[in-house]
């Protein structure tokens, strides 16, 4: 059974929660569901109840008929509130008697205003901004344009983040250790200032990725899927198969570990009539081919891993996430752009990259020293391929 929304709510007004004693006015409505999609407070959700007076009492004859609920959604589709929120509208209890239940979700896109005008809800009341009240939700909408991997997960918190490894190995690798001791900063303002989380203390995408305990849990698609195969085809029997799904330092130790595991050397002729080892794949090239796959994918709309498929005579590196901002299909190799501009500047800062703009040619230069044939790309709108062929 439902419970009474007087219990879940409370009687009393708030910023997020607001009474109508009836649903005639709806200019008014339309100012009310204007203010809680504004969501000055952030609360993230807001509550509009038809059929509770302003004292917290429901009063008697809500009609709560399909029809009239049907009327409600106008509120949202007749254009005059833009951009229209989100809300959904039922029939519900306060108090043991029927109402009419809006609930409003926060607008992603601030302000939202109601023939032109921005309302917002700082209290119990409902009111028109101020010129400070749009500068916070002009600000806050500039924030949701960032990229990505710099914004925060509303359902994460700090104790998402594995912080002992922040102190250990990513900070002292980001700022000298003199540094951090002058200037004092808790934790928090740390993650803050690396965009590793906000300044209200959640994460941010680039914080799961980089820190988190389980980044996948929050980002679908954070994760490393290694199949070795024992043949030249997907119908070939499968020796390993590892997902690896730890944040991007416990990633980069596993995969390292587990590509090493897979290689194997060769006896090839080498200067002065000496023989020396060399292995089938550079080891380099390897690890700069997975780094990129890692650091350029599509995290956003893609919950598909990065693959790294081994065969007998092959190696394919594939990741979700076509060419982005100015890189083309026929330009890749001369232009860089990022996808993910902090989580780059993160794997710099960690070794796991090197100089931006030279992973492709680093990769052609080890392949053609360990005598490999040069690396085949295949790039289309959605996705990344990369094929290194094992040395003879």
């Amino acid at each position: 059974m439902t419970k009474d929304l007087a219990e879940l709510l409370g009687t009393q007004e708030t910023v997020n929660l607001e009474f109508k004693q009836s649903g005639k006015d709806r200019d008014v409505l339309r100012k009310a569901i204007c203010a809680l999609a504004n969501d000055l407070a952030q609360k993230r959700v807001g509550h509009l109840l038809i059929g509770v007076d302003k004292h917290g009492a429901p009063v008697d004859d809500v009609d709560t008929s399909d029809a009239e609920l049907l009327r409600y959604t106008d509120l949202r589709e007749d254009g005059q509130i833009l951009d229209r929120p989100s809300m959904t509208i039922e029939a519900a209890e306060y108090g043991g008697k029927p109402i009419v239940h809006i609930k409003v979700r926060a607008s992603a896109t601030p302000p939202v205003r109601y023939k032109g005008i921005t309302w917002v809800r700082p209290g119990p009341t409902t009111r028109k901004a101020t010129r400070d009240d749009e500068r916070v939700l002009s600000e806050r909408r500039r924030a949701t344009d960032l990229p990505y991997d710099s914004r925060p997960v509303d359902i994460a918190k700090l104790d998402d983040l594995d912080l002992p490894l922040f102190r250990s190995d990513y900070l002292p690798s980001i700022v000298a250790p003199e540094v951090i001791d002058e200037n004092g900063r808790t934790p928090e303002q740390q993650l803050a200032s690396l965009r590793l989380a906000d300044l209200q203390g959640t994460p941010t995408v680039l914080g799961l990725l980089v820190l988190g305990l389980d980044p996948s849990g929050f980002v679908p698609g954070a994760y490393v899927q290694f199949v070795r195969y024992r043949g030249l085809d997907l119908d070939a029997a499968i020796a390993d198969d590892q997902e690896m799904r730890a944040n991007l330092i416990g990633t980069a130790t596993r995969l390292g570990a587990v590509l090493r595991g897979h290689l194997h050397t060769r006896l090839a002729e080498g200067p002065g009539f000496r023989e020396e080892q060399k292995p089938d794949y550079p080891f380099d090239a390897l690890r700069e081919v997975c780094m990129n796959a890692i650091m350029h994918r599509n995290y956003e709309s893609s919950h598909a891993p990065v693959r790294v498929a081994w065969f007998d005579d092959r190696i394919e590196v594939t990741n979700p996430g076509g060419p982005f901002g100015q890189v083309r299909a026929d330009n890749f190799d001369r232009v860089n752009d990022y996808r993910n501009p902090s989580l780059a500047a993160a794997m710099k800062s960690l070794g796991y990259v090197n100089r931006f703009g030279r992973g492709i040619g680093r990769i052609r230069t080890a392949l053609a020293r360990n005598g490999n044939p040069a690396p085949e790309f295949a790039v289309d709108s959605s996705s990344w391929s990369v094929t290194l062929r094992r040395a003879s």
